[in-house]
C-alpha cells in the first residue's frame, strides 16, 4: 500500500474569490516532508539548505527558486548553523487556468517531468527576481485598487521568468524530479477535471474525452492525489462552494448548482463531511 506524507489541504486564504497567499519566511529546523493540491513557489533570499521533491535532492543558496506541482511529496533540509529566508507563495491552479495562457503557464504544469523543479538565478537576474519578489510582496500586505490582478500579472511574470531562464540554463546542473508514482499523462486529466467538474461529470466522460478506460484513468489519479475521482471531485466542488459563501450572497441552493451539484441533499450532505458544518453555518464562521 502506497504512503502518502502529510497532506497539505488549505493555506490562509484559499477559500476566497482569490486563492493566492504570499509570506516571507525563516526555516532554521527545515520543512518535514509533505504534499498538497494546490502550486507553490519559493525563492531563497538568505541561507543554505536543500530540497527533496519526489525523492530528488537540489540545493538551496540565495537565488534559488523553485515551483512545486500539486501532490510532488517535498522537503526542506536548512544547513546547520544556517536560516534559510525564503518567499513562499501558495495559489489556486485556477489562476494559471484562464483561456489566455493555456500556450503560456499551461505548460509549466503538462511538461513538468521533463523540466527541471528548480532554477538558481545568478548575479543580476538574481537581484531582479528578487526585486520582483519584493513588489509582489508589498503589493500583496496592501489593499490597493486593482491589487488581484496586479498580483494576477506579478504571478504569471515571475512563473514566466522562471521558465525562461531554466530553459536558458538547461543542463547547467539542474536535476529532474523522478517520476516516482505519478505520471505526466495525468495533468490534463487534473486540467480537464478543475475545468469541467461544475457540470456532471463522471469517470465515464474522461474515459471518451481521453481514449483510455475508466480503470486506467482511475489508477493515475489516485497515483497523483491519492484519492479516488468521486472524492478529488467533492474537494474541488466543496471548496469551490466555500469560497463562495465566504465572499458572495448567492443562496446555499445556487451555490450547489453553480459548483456542480444537481442535488441540494447530497451538496449540504458532502459540504458538512468535509466542513465539519452545514453550509450556513460555515458561512456565518467565515463573516
Amino acid at each position: 500500500m502506497t504512503h502518502f506524507p502529510k497532506y497539505l489541504k488549505t493555506y490562509p486564504n484559499m477559500h476566497t474569490a482569490f486563492p493566492l497567499h504570499l509570506s516571507l519566511n525563516q526555516l532554521p529546523h527545515g520543512y518535514p516532508a509533505h504534499r498538497h493540491d494546490f502550486l507553490e513557489f519559493s525563492y531563497v533570499v538568505e541561507g543554505f539548505g536543500e530540497e527533496i521533491i519526489n525523492g530528488v535532492c537540489h540545493p538551496m543558496a540565495p537565488g534559488t527558486f523553485t515551483f512545486i506541482l500539486p501532490y510532488q511529496v517535498h522537503e526542506i533540509v536548512t544547513q546547520p548553523g544556517s536560516t534559510l529566508k525564503l518567499y513562499n507563495c501558495s495559489f489556486s491552479l485556477d489562476l494559471l487556468m484562464d483561456s489566455g495562457i493555456n500556450g503560456t503557464l499551461g505548460g509549466l504544469v503538462n511538461d513538468w517531468d521533463r523540466q527541471s523543479p528548480f532554477t538558481q538565478f545568478q548575479e543580476q537576474n538574481r537581484e531582479y527576481m528578487k526585486k520582483l519578489l519584493e513588489e509582489m510582496y508589498q503589493e500583496y500586505a496592501e489593499g490597493h485598487r486593482w491589487r488581484e490582478t496586479m498580483l494576477k500579472a506579478q504571478l504569471w511574470e515571475i512563473l514566466i521568468r522562471f521558465d525562461r531562464y531554466r530553459q536558458e540554463t538547461r543542463g547547467d546542473s539542474q536535476l529532474p524530479v523522478s517520476s516516482t508514482g505519478v505520471k505526466s499523462s495525468v495533468w490534463p486529466i487534473i486540467h480537464y477535471i478543475h475545468n469541467h467538474y461544475q457540470e456532471e461529470l463522471m469517470l465515464s466522460n474522461l474515459a471518451e474525452a481521453f481514449s483510455m478506460s475508466m480503470s486506467r484513468i482511475s489508477e493515475l489519479i489516485k497515483q497523483a492525489t491519492g484519492q479516488t475521482f468521486v472524492h478529488f471531485l467533492h474537494d474541488l466542488r466543496i471548496r469551490h462552494a466555500s469560497g463562495l459563501l465566504a465572499s458572495t450572497d448567492l443562496s446555499v441552493i445556487e451555490i450547489a448548482h453553480e459548483v456542480g451539484y444537481g442535488s441540494y441533499k447530497t451538496f449540504y450532505r458532502m459540504f458538512r463531511e468535509k466542513k465539519g458544518v452545514i453550509p450556513t453555518e460555515y458561512r456565518k464562521i467565515k463573516r
